[in-house]
């Protein structure tokens, strides 16, 4: 077994972020939930409600020898708008905001070089929250794998398909076989 480590991401619909990030050579899992609120065990409900704070974030498993942590996230920011605040594309609310949740200190230090490294490259600022991670919920199993599942889902179609089409001409080199 690998050596891995753990990532959170937040960037609109987790559905977006996990299917986009399983395409990369070296995760080894991705998985939906919530992070960054104030409710313990909250449900995808009354995350949508906007009544515990938490953003949909996926939390993903990956060996640093074969994807850095640093291509994970170039990778994340690809696949959203970071200066958008509270929301990506069709999907509004402070669930759907841009954060990264660090699990050590070295991980806090990388987000913040590559936000720097990546500012000159918009017009606006980048709002991603950089926040560490104080308690992961997993998604109800309705939530995970949900592109596999559904990708013929209009969402998948309009919003999930773009997403795949940007990272494999932009990352190709990253991509699993």
């Amino acid at each position: 077994m690998s050596e891995t480590e753990t990532a959170t991401l937040a960037g609109g619909c987790f559905w977006c972020i996990e299917a986009a990030l399983k395409e990369l050579r070296g995760v080894e899992s991705v998985v939906s939930g919530y992070a960054g609120g104030h409710v313990e065990n909250p449900s995808y409900e009354a995350v949508c409600r906007e009544e515990t704070g938490h953003a949909e974030v996926v939390q993903v498993e990956f060996n640093p020898k074969i994807v850095p942590y640093r291509d994970l996230l170039e990778v994340f920011f690809t696949i959203h708008d970071p200066t958008q605040l509270n929301r990506q594309g069709p999907d509004i609310g402070s669930q759907y905001r841009s954060a990264v949740f660090y699990h050590d200190d070295e991980q806090r230090q990388t987000v913040e070089a590559v936000i720097d490294d990546l500012q000159p490259l918009y017009d606006d600022d980048i709002v991603t929250e950089v926040e560490p991670l104080e308690e992961f919920y997993r998604a109800t199993e309705h939530h995970q794998d949900y592109f596999e599942k559904n990708p013929n889902d209009t969402y998948c179609v309009v919003n999930i398909n773009p997403k795949l089409k940007k990272i494999r001409q932009k990352h190709a080199e990253l991509l699993s076989a």
